[in-house]
């Protein structure tokens, strides 16, 4: 599949505006994309909690997990759900919440310069046929709108934040990824 971008927004994903965003700093324009996974509560697919958590609507007496988490303000660019389904959060011209305190190539602050992709999903559990069709299509539109994102500068949450976080974890296939790459890129 082909994805539009306009003004920041993908046409195809539906749109689910965060608060948890701010604007870049001055000159900072998205060169790293960094791949997460997340499930609310663990292990549990489907349902609208990743886009409660999101925008700052979660229940947090709705499941014991969810104490956790609670008061926790956080969001990513994307979430490409098990089906394929696809939510954006924040535009992609903006600073979304998603990499915490991290460094990539002895620069901090990845969510300054750094777009974030949420898949619903586990570390252990396999991903889907779909979310793969998706994320693929998705990084070939960023690869070819922002020069600066090439293919070696995709990484998992695990490579900018090590020991302080796992995903998207072993049951992520970078190989399987990384050969649905167009192998035209600018990186």
């Amino acid at each position: 599949m082909q994805y539009i971008l306009e003004n920041g927004w993908l046409r195809e994903a539906r749109r689910l505006p965060s608060p948890n965003c701010e604007l870049r700093p001055p000159g900072c324009i998205p060169e790293l994309l960094v791949i997460h996974s997340i499930s609310l509560p663990p292990r549990c697919y489907g349902g609208d909690s990743i886009e409660r958590f999101f925008t700052n609507r979660l229940d947090w007496d709705e499941h014991p997990f969810f104490e956790e988490i609670r008061g926790i303000k956080v969001s990513a660019h994307l979430l490409i759900q098990r089906d394929g389904g696809l939510v954006q959060f924040v535009d992609f011209s903006a600073r979304a919440w998603h990499a915490g305190r991290s460094t990539y190539k002895g620069r901090s602050n990845c969510n300054d310069f750094s777009v974030g992709i949420e898949l619903e999903g586990t570390d252990d559990d396999p991903y889907t046929d779909a979310q793969y069709d998706v994320l693929s299509g998705v990084t070939n539109r960023l690869i070819s709108e922002y020069p600066g994102i090439g293919r070696d500068k995709i990484v998992g949450h695990s490579d900018i934040a090590p020991g302080r976080k796992t995903d998207p974890g072993p049951a992520f296939d970078w190989h399987r990824y990384r050969q649905q790459l167009k192998s035209t890129d600018h990186g």
